[in-house]
């Protein structure tokens, strides 16, 4: 649950005395906090029994947008709980398509190049704030375009942030490049659209210089590296860098739409700017791959994947630059929605009006097009991939999501409350309305009483629990975190809003409340 820190939480309290001198010493709260995960069968069901309506969905888009062939899947849980196909792979042999046919995923890529670079961070051999021609020579002679432009860094390259142009056309001709080739661009001196850091712009050559610095800081190339250590542990065994490689059958074949008609598209071989475009891999593989991501909420004490821990999972979803907001946003649905859009290394981010977070990434290339989203607080995501040109899949797969959530009636997870906001909740529950012993009680931080008068806490809580009529009901602690939280005291007339937050020092003791009436509903 990610709420803003005051608009969102509900309050509580009621009262008796106590001294609580023994709450000062220190307590172990942070070990011994564990966030909860999703284990609740009925919903599983419940998302299940969503298939026939999110097969509709996805089938009707493919025969709309003229997909030759298309398969998508829902993941739950980190479990690719179903799946759906829909047309052929190749339309001279008509084969169809299977949860085991290989697409060629194209920018869905980036974020394995991405999560390369954090693995090398993690075991130190590199800074992702250190200049990228540290591990590319070449780049120290370049022409930066104003003499007061800083050097790119690594991280500039994981946000799109270099100051390259944006390149996709280009860049979708390029795969097949070898590295000296890839090289050979730096050393004519690239173009720059603008100075690195100053703003976001999608750079297909930043990433694949990134595959470039993985090799080098590997003393591998990029595809044995993230092979050996990314595909393999997390058994993505049917998944290739070279379509040769792909065994007869299984091989998606690129397709145009033109003049009302399908016309291939021959797929390019292997080569240096791979690490931007060039994944080929199954459904079943991917999901896989979307279960690590996954699995990196919420943040909890637990055994850690051989992958990426989960630290530097978060991290790689967390946006870097901010790239766009949408006030006139509207789901697929009609319903209106701001959202704001940022880049984070190899993976979109996206938050909307309900507070909804998405992760994910669109691939397209000549002859393919897919997409796969996340809903971290939510558990569920989708993928899917196509084999015709730019494929629109985005918007499918947000509309499916938001579908889902409706259907499913899907709740986001809710943080468990830590044992000390449980027991300043009660601590402090017993004082209202008449405050009597508080100064004396250990519970508060030195500013408190400073802050907050103590005849003006009794005035407004005795006013307001007169209002409230007969003390029906104290509620549970909402947690916003760990440190903060809310509950509610229900009356007879009207109920109360008790909100306070614990401050770092430990033990952690309340250093700010607030209290105000809440209408019943």
């Amino acid at each position: 649950m990610r709420f803003s820190t005051f608009l969102l939480l509900g309050f509580v309290a009621i009262g008796t005395t106590t001294s609580y001198a023994q709450s000062a010493q220190p307590l172990a709260v942070h070990n011994s906090y564990q966030p909860p995960v999703f284990t609740d069968a009925k919903r599983i069901e419940k998302i299940k029994a969503t298939q026939a309506v999110i097969d509709q969905l996805y089938k009707e888009h493919a025969t709309n947008n003229h997909f030759p062939g298309m398969v998508y899947g829902v993941v739950v849980d980190g479990q690719l709980l179903y799946t759906g196909t829909a047309g052929i792979t190749d339309i001279t042999t008509k084969t169809p398509v299977t949860t085991q046919t290989d697409f060629r995923i194209a920018s869905m890529s980036k974020s394995f190049t991405a999560m390369a670079i954090m693995q090398l961070r993690d075991k130190g051999k590199l800074q992702l704030d250190e200049p990228a021609a540290k591990y590319i020579p070449e780049l120290k002679k370049i022409t930066y375009p104003t003499s007061d432009a800083p050097v790119i860094t690594i991280r500039h390259l994981l946000n799109h942030m270099g100051g390259f142009p944006q390149d996709d056309p280009w860049a979708d001709r390029q795969l097949a490049a070898t590295d000296q080739e890839l090289l050979d661009v730096v050393k004519r001196d690239p173009a720059f659209s603008s100075g690195p850091g100053l703003q976001y712009e999608y750079s297909n050559l930043g990433f694949a210089l990134l595959g470039k610095i993985v090799a080098n800081v590997s003393g591998k190339t990029y595809q044995q590296y993230i092979t050996e250590n990314i595909w393999k542990p997390l058994g993505m065994d049917h998944t290739y860098w070279e379509y040769t490689k792909v065994p007869a059958g299984q091989l998606a074949k690129g397709h145009r739409w033109i003049n009302g008609a399908w016309r291939d598209e021959p797929l390019l071989h292997d080569g240096a700017y791979g690490a931007m475009g060039g994944v080929i891999t199954t459904l079943e593989d991917f999901s896989k791959y979307m279960a690590l991501h996954m699995s990196a909420w919420p943040a909890r004490t637990a055994k850690e994947s051989v992958v990426l821990k989960r630290s530097s999972l978060r991290e790689m979803q967390q946006p870097g630059v901010v790239g766009a907001l949408n006030a006139a946003y509207k789901y697929p649905s009609g319903r209106s929605c701001p959202t704001v859009a940022g880049y984070a290394f190899g993976l979109r981010w996206t938050k909307d009006c309900e507070g909804r977070v998405q992760v994910g990434h669109s691939g397209g290339l000549p002859g393919f097009g897919s997409n796969w989203t996340i809903l971290p607080d939510y558990g569920v995501g989708v993928v899917c991939f196509a084999n015709v040109t730019y494929a629109p899949t985005a918007t499918l797969n947000i509309r499916v999501l938001d579908t889902l959530i409706s259907l499913a009636q899907l709740k986001p997870r809710q943080l468990i409350a830590s044992p000390v906001l449980k027991e300043r909740k009660e601590q402090l529950a017993k004082l209202l309305p008449n405050w009597k012993g508080a100064e004396q009680s250990g519970l508060f931080s030195g500013n408190f009483f400073k802050d907050f008068p103590i005849d003006s806490l009794r005035k407004e809580a005795s006013a307001l629990f007169a209002k409230a009529g007969n003390i029906v009901r104290v509620g549970e602690i909402v947690p916003e975190n760990q440190l903060r939280g809310s509950f509610i005291i229900e009356g007879t007339n009207t109920d109360i809003e008790v909100y306070f937050t614990l401050m770092p020092d430990n033990p952690p003791l309340i250093q700010d409340y607030r209290l105000r009436e809440r209408s019943k509903k």
